[in-house]
């Protein structure tokens, strides 16, 4: 309070200082006095009387001090502003997965709703048929015990009025008048006496109800399960060889532990997972993942050939730490081997290099021997050529066109893999890993394009078969989906079909009856649906029998409404009735003239004759209605490196999806 005291003659200038507000850099500690220091070890502003107390301690001037604090305090606005673009794009992420899960509720919700009312129908509609079965049932045994009746009660009638007339007419005095009706009363009882009655019960009292609903309450009690995981992409992590190195043509393998937030191990499997290789032109080789069921996964690829490549393992659409990973792929040092009659040297094609939708499948895929050899010399891959002259029978077809480089963009393409042909002049491509549907003119014109990413409804998330209803709608398999979409011709969403009942659907055809024909990649499984969604009839399971598959992958149907189905591991091409039955399979491993190194795309001329894409041998090869091989399709000019998905346009020329050159191809066909 001193400090403000002055004497009465002190000037008025004096006055108006001591009253002014204090200095912004007054010492905390001492009024009134100025702070010109700062103590580097206690952090605070130090006046003069100050000193002593921090007489050891480190100082510099204030100025100084609180310009370094201003640049720390900018320096860390800069680092904590530079989060909230990161924050924003975490928030966008997050909400757009809450709304794919919102969309997925609602999806999931409506199948159970519309699976539960489809099943009261059907036990409504059972219920009527037992119920129409029983009075049906009931109506004959009824009306024969019921005319048995009748006929005894008329005989019980006839002979107890007989026997009561003939007791009055034995009552009464025998007599020359009663003698006629004595007469006719005796015939009448001999006719009676040996009248044949049915006195034995011609019908049983027997209605009884066979209902076995053990075993239906078991199913239902366990009918429908909700699957999920707890999984996340940023604390899963991959292991193996296979992330830094492999050999050109042997399979490799990694292995993806899932872990959900918090760092600790999933125990359950279905978590949707994808794995691509990205080789150094651009082009992609999928491979094939196998869900153990433990939370943990084995991805096994093959790549075709040396360099530097990028493996990316996503789960969830989101990189799994450390993805994508720097993957260097060597060739294998040639070594002689010396081999008896009775040995054969396995050496790896790199036409094994798997190609698949990328997602888990849980098939696990295996190198296969080319054969018998002297050297263990890895010999000329049949992937990256086509079938020689010399040793097969061409037809003159030439390549006509080809559309397509690796891009996003119209007319890009990224793993293009189903193709359709529609009879109004149009050729659609399933543009797999762009998740869209690509429309083109005959003449390889572009027209449209359609499709969103996505897990709701009416997106895409891995297309791969498209198919033209004659009604002129698309359909659509989509393979991570896990179901078949329906569009209009203008790429309008209608419907979906098979929810809850596929497991990995690759190609799609229609039949002579309109309805839809879905190969079920992995359940190894023919579906046949209404285009309503209703199911007809399924066929097939996994193994090498000839009614099983080993990875199937696109299906044609021919004029006998029979289904041709390419068995991708079985190296086969199987025909079936609608109804499941085997009519003919011809195909085995082997690059001659019939055989495959893993038939895909599949398509049926008018004359019957079946065209079939060889991937793993990268050719087109043509058979006859029963199998047997007639020519290939000449693709020297410019070679396929793994065709997928194939048809006839309307114009009579065969389009092919040459997936590894990220193009399709329309090639001059000769019927």
């Amino acid at each position: 309070m001193e400090a403000h005291q002055h004497s009465p003659d002190s000037s008025s200038e004096e006055c108006t200082v001591l009253e002014a507000a204090p200095s912004k850099n007054s010492c905390l500690q001492h009024a009134g006095k100025v702070a010109d220091l700062y103590c580097s070890a206690c952090e605070c502003a130090l006046c003069e009387d100050c000193l002593p107390a921090h007489e050891d301690h480190p100082k510099v001037a204030l100025s100084q001090a609180l310009e370094q604090h201003r640049s720390r305090l900018k320096e860390r606005l800069g680092a904590v502003q530079s989060r909230l673009p990161q924050i924003s794009d975490a928030l966008s992420l997050v909400t757009e997965i809450l709304q794919q899960l919102n969309n997925q509720r609602a999806s999931i919700e409506e199948d159970i709703q519309s699976s539960f009312e489809d099943l009261h129908k059907q036990l409504d509609v059972r219920k009527s048929v037992l119920l129409m079965e029983l009075e049906v049932t009931y109506g004959l045994k009824q009306k024969v015990l019921q005319a048995q009746i009748d006929n005894l009660t008329r005989g019980d009638g006839d002979i107890t009025a007989t026997c009561t007339q003939t007791e009055e007419a034995l009552a009464e005095e025998a007599s020359v008048a009663t003698l006629e009706v004595e007469h006719e009363l005796e015939e009448r009882l001999k006719e009676l006496a040996i009248l044949r009655m049915p006195c034995q019960p011609e019908e049983n009292d027997q209605l009884d109800l066979v209902m076995e609903t053990d075993g239906l309450r078991k199913s239902i009690h366990n009918l429908g399960t909700i699957v999920t995981t707890s999984a996340v992409a940023s604390q899963s992590e991959a292991m193996g060889t296979g992330l830094e190195q492999c050999i050109v043509g042997h399979p490799a393998s990694v292995t993806i532990v899932t872990r959900d937030k918090s760092g600790g191990a999933c125990k359950s499997g279905n978590a949707i997972l994808s794995a691509e290789v990205f080789t150094p032109d651009g082009s992609i080789v999928d491979g094939e993942i196998l869900d153990h069921k433990n939370g943990t996964y084995e991805f096994v690829y093959t790549v075709p050939k040396e360099g530097n490549f990028s493996l990316a393992l996503r789960l969830y659409d989101q990189h799994i730490k450390g993805s994508p990973f720097k993957l260097t792929v060597t060739k294998a040092s040639e070594v002689e081997v010396e081999v008896s009659p009775s040995t054969t040297t396995a050496t790896n094609s790199a036409a094994n290099a798997t190609p698949s939708t990328g997602s888990s499948d849980g098939t696990k895929r295996r190198g296969k021997s080319p054969g018998q050899k002297k050297k263990g010399s890895k010999r000329a891959s049949s992937a990256l050529g086509t079938p020689r002259r010399k040793t097969q029978n061409p037809i003159e077809d030439d390549l006509i066109f080809k559309i397509g480089t690796k891009g996003r963009n119209k007319g890009e393409f990224t793993n293009l893999q189903g193709v359709a042909a529609s009879s109004s002049g149009r050729i659609l491509i399933a543009d797999s890993n762009n998740q869209c549907v690509q429309i083109f003119s005959n003449e390889g014109e572009f027209k449209s394009r359609f499709g969103v990413r996505g897990r709701s409804p009416g997106q895409l998330q891995r297309p791969t078969g498209v198919a033209v209803h004659p009604s002129g709608d698309i359909i659509i398999a989509d393979y991570d989906n896990k179901w078949v979409s329906i569009f209009t011709c203008e790429g309008k969403f209608k419907a979906k079909l098979g929810s809850g009942r596929l497991m990995g659907p690759k190609g799609v055809s229609v039949d002579q009856n309109g309805h839809v024909i879905v190969v079920d990649n992995k359940a190894c499984t023919v579906f046949i649906f209404q285009l309503t969604g209703k199911l007809i009839a399924k066929f097939g399971s996994r193994g090498n029998g000839d009614k099983q598959f080993a990875g199937p992958h696109f299906a044609a149907v021919n004029k006998n409404n029979e289904i041709i189905v390419t068995d991708f591991h079985n190296h086969s091409v199987k025909v079936f009735t609608t109804e499941g039955e085997l009519v003919l399979k011809f195909g085995s491993n082997g690059e001659g003239n019939g055989q495959f190194n893993a038939p895909t795309g599949v398509a049926v001329d008018v004359n019957g004759n079946i065209i079939v894409a060889d991937w793993g041998n990268s050719r087109i090869q043509v058979f006859d209605g029963s199998g047997s091989f007639l020519s290939y399709i000449n693709t020297s000019a410019d070679p396929l490196y793994g065709p997928q998905g194939l048809a006839l346009t309307s114009d009579g020329h065969v389009v092919v999806a040459d997936s590894g050159n990220h193009c399709f191809k329309v090639y001059r066909y000769l019927q």
